[in-house]
């Protein structure tokens, strides 16, 4: 990984930041223009974030908050929450699962724990395959909505499009963007994480690195 990051490092240099603004515009872009619904009902991944006192702070709710909207407006039945254990009692999955039952989560919905990974990929690669394990043989990925909040939008749609899901869509958590310090500080360390990912694996195939191309992907 150090290998993908030296490569990003130089391309940053070797633009004068301009390879660093183009990812931090794509982001921006994601987050901004990304639906808050869905045309149809498909199956829902929400990504967990660390807990705090075992509960769901802020951003994490409001991914949770967004995917029980998505079922009680009929827009999705399944739902895969995603995240391991970031050091307490629960996992982030299972703490999702608990904050929305406490919230009136529709009789009937399929709630689907993932708990066993610690980022965004690995978010990702578990869900890819408990569905494959419960889709029909060869079937391929169902379409699935990527439900997390608006600045890590970029990145899970990324990631999922790496891994196979060709029909992924992303829904932001929040109503909108609250333009604060707070969100300056997110989108720029996103735009890093994506362009990172991204250069990355480009150079790795570019160069024939499988294991390279095989950990950023």
């Amino acid at each position: 990984m150090l290998h993908a990051a030296a490569i990003t490092g130089l391309a940053v240099v070797a633009t004068g930041g301009i390879v660093w603004a183009a990812y931090w515009l794509h982001v921006w872009r994601v987050a901004r223009r990304s639906p808050l619904t869905l045309d149809r009902a498909m199956t829902v991944l929400v990504f967990g974030r660390k807990l705090v006192h075992d509960e769901p702070e802020a951003d994490f709710q409001a991914r949770l908050a967004r995917a029980l909207a998505l079922v009680r407006h009929g827009q999705s039945d399944t739902l895969l929450l995603l995240g391991g254990h970031g050091g307490g009692r629960l996992s982030e999955a299972a703490a999702g699962a608990a904050w929305l039952h406490q919230r009136g989560l529709p009789a009937g919905t399929r709630v689907v724990l993932e708990q066993a990974s610690i980022d965004s990929l690995e978010n990702l690669r578990h869900a890819r395959a408990l569905l494959q394990e419960e889709g029909p043989l060869r079937a391929g990925l169902p379409p699935v909505a990527l439900v997390t909040s608006r600045y890590h939008l970029a990145r899970c749609r990324m990631l999922a499009r790496r891994l196979g899901f060709d029909r992924c869509y992303p829904v932001g958590a929040e109503d909108r963007l609250s333009w604060n310090v707070r969100l300056w500080k997110r989108l720029a360390a996103e735009s890093g994480y994506v362009m990172w990912i991204d250069l990355g694996w480009r150079w790795a195939r570019l160069i024939g690195h499988e294991r390279m191309v095989t950990r950023l992907s």
